[in-house]
């Protein structure tokens, strides 16, 4: 390289066809890349004559390292799933993550947007709370962007906003589901859904909806209850299905814990699962492959949207430049187990 600029960290990723963090984590010997390119890249450098940026350095090295991931809960599975890609990813990098649980408050949201940005965080990952939804008040989130602080929305988003998102497609996952009740003979499906205004519940009663207008199916409104996640919080809506003059022959739960809840009300009512009620839930979480019987589901991969929330991350604040944010929908999976599975019926 005979160019009479200095060569950059840009130059040397351009050569080795990685990411320039790469280059650096190799530069300071971090263990996280792999010896053998540590060596290569460490050569090439000294054989091209790159010298530190002593100045970029200093800016760099007051930076905190410090990330906030605000999230509603970390009771379930998938939550956890989502920390951990994140983890995974960006702990090697040298950055601590800060977990914010939120309960699905607002005001408690609000405050961790405010305290991690005074402690000069320097990206943070959002699920949003249900409150946040039913206020429609997303000041606190607009103060994060004009901060110019990297804002990354897993899971749960709020559509109007500019901003990266990874997120799962609740929707087919949704469909996929219902479709397979249908084909296996259920003719009067129920949807236990999830708290109004959030995407993940919206998406997966539009996917209910859709299905059940495909193969002619009515919607009818009393066989649809709202519920909020928790086991508990399917008992009473269940009941009150299974008492209806015509009752549901199978159940829809916009979680696997509201599915499960649901199936303990089935079987207090003396009725079989699937002969009599057929039962699917959501999310994969592990429980599900070891209820009795075991628990048609939907997958969400969750650990991978963690990983790709901080590939989005890692893009924004890598880029030089006009950014364009992006937007990543990973597909969910159909698993099919013992809670659905009675004999197709012509």
């Amino acid at each position: 390289m005979n160019s009479s600029r200095p060569v950059t960290i840009k130059d040397i990723a351009r050569r080795f066809r990685c990411s320039p963090s790469t280059v650096s984590r190799a530069l300071n010997d971090h263990p996280a890349i792999n010896e053998d390119t540590r060596k290569n890249i460490q050569e090439y450098a000294k054989e091209v004559g790159y010298q530190r940026n002593e100045v970029s350095l200093s800016l760099l090295n007051k930076k905190t390292a410090s990330l906030g991931v605000v999230v509603p809960t970390i009771s379930n599975y998938y939550e956890t799933a989502v920390i951990e890609g994140l983890h995974t990813v960006l702990q090697p990098m040298g950055y601590t993550l800060n977990i914010c649980v939120t309960n699905e408050n607002y005001l408690l949201e609000k405050e961790y947007l405010s305290k991690l940005l005074s402690n000069r965080t320097e990206g943070i990952f959002l699920s949003v709370s249900q409150e946040t939804y039913d206020s429609g008040y997303y000041e606190h989130l607009e103060s994060v962007i004009q901060r110019k602080t990297p804002l990354i929305f897993i899971d749960r988003e709020y559509e109007d906003f500019e901003t990266s998102r990874a997120t799962v497609d609740d929707y087919h996952g949704a469909f996929a589901a219902v479709e397979h009740l249908i084909t296996i003979g259920y003719k009067q499906i129920a949807h236990l859904k999830g708290p109004n205004g959030l995407t993940v519940s919206e998406q997966r009663l539009k996917g209910y909806i859709d299905c059940l207008k495909k193969y002619n199916m009515s919607v009818r409104e009393e066989l649809i209850i709202n519920t909020n996640f928790k086991v508990e919080s399917a008992i009473v809506p269940t009941k009150r299905l299974l008492e209806l003059a015509s009752p549901p022959d199978a159940i829809f739960g916009v979680n696997d814990q509201v599915a499960i809840g649901a199936m303990r009300v089935v079987k207090d009512k003396g009725l079989r699962i699937p002969q009599d009620v057929g039962l699917v839930g959501f999310d994969n979480s592990p429980i599900s492959a070891y209820t009795f019987p075991s628990l048609t589901t939907v997958s969400r991969p969750g650990r991978k949207i963690g990983m790709e929330a901080s590939r989005l991350f890692l893009n924004q604040v890598n880029a030089s430049g006009d950014f364009l944010h992006e937007s990543i929908v990973l597909p969910s999976e159909l698993i099919i187990r013992e809670s659905s599975l009675r004999t197709p019926q012509a």
